[in-house]
């Protein structure tokens, strides 16, 4: 990525690079084309966490299964750079983040100020508060979600901020690949979303004019 793309570390011990050895918590009950990504170490290893497990559950039952599969996508690949770059950062919160961020493309609810990213962060904000998730964190992921349009992360933003900025625009338009040489091609074909990116670009401009995606079939009962 252009500018901004470095990812300062967040000081808080324990968020930054897994443990070797750890094992993988359950995944039953997520989508089979799943199984490709959540069998990548930046998740696999994250597998088990009460946290990870919910928003996994919340992105299975809230997004359509591109959107979904992006979702993922955008978190391995800010993964791979903070492993890359040696930042610590939450990692936990930021699956929660990535899984959320683009919930606000769903529904028929009408979008206020800040367009479907805030509706996204406000629907993060709830799923973090019932997980009993600290203000403080809570305030972190949920304004990288409301920040993940932006051009460019801002210059105050923090490492949640800036990671799934790095992973979001990556996915959808691939700027910033060579920082990652092969990575984005490689989550492409292991959890492939034919057409994507121009069907995407047509529900994010949908937005922009106050429409939005219906839910999945299970969402609209």
């Amino acid at each position: 990525m252009a500018r901004g793309a470095d990812i300062p570390g967040s000081g808080r011990p324990g968020t930054g690079r897994p443990e070797a050895g750890r094992p993988a918590g359950p995944s039953e009950g997520l989508p089979s084309a799943w199984s490709p990504l959540l069998a990548r170490p930046g998740l696999a290893e994250l597998l088990g966490e009460p946290l990870v497990d919910a928003a996994l559950g919340h992105l299975h039952r809230l997004l359509p299964p591109p959107v979904a599969v992006h979702s993922l996508r955008t978190f391995l690949l800010a993964d791979a750079w903070a492993r890359a770059c040696g930042a610590d950062y939450d990692r936990a919160g930021l699956l929660a983040a990535t899984a959320f961020h683009d919930t606000g493309l769903v529904g028929r609810a009408p979008l206020g100020r800040g367009g479907f990213p805030a509706r996204s962060a406000e629907l993060l904000d709830e799923f973090l508060a019932g997980q009993r998730v600290d203000g403080e964190r809570r305030r972190a992921l949920t304004g990288a979600v409301r920040a993940h349009l932006r051009p460019f992360p801002a210059r105050d933003a923090g490492p949640e901020a800036r990671l799934l900025h790095f992973g979001a625009w990556l996915d959808v338009t691939g700027r910033g690949a060579r920082r990652l040489p092969g990575e984005r091609r490689l989550l492409t074909r292991l959890a492939p979303t034919p057409w994507f990116v121009l069907s995407f670009s047509a529900r994010t401009a949908a937005c922009g004019l106050r429409r939005v995606l219906p839910g999945p079939p299970d969402a609209r009962r």
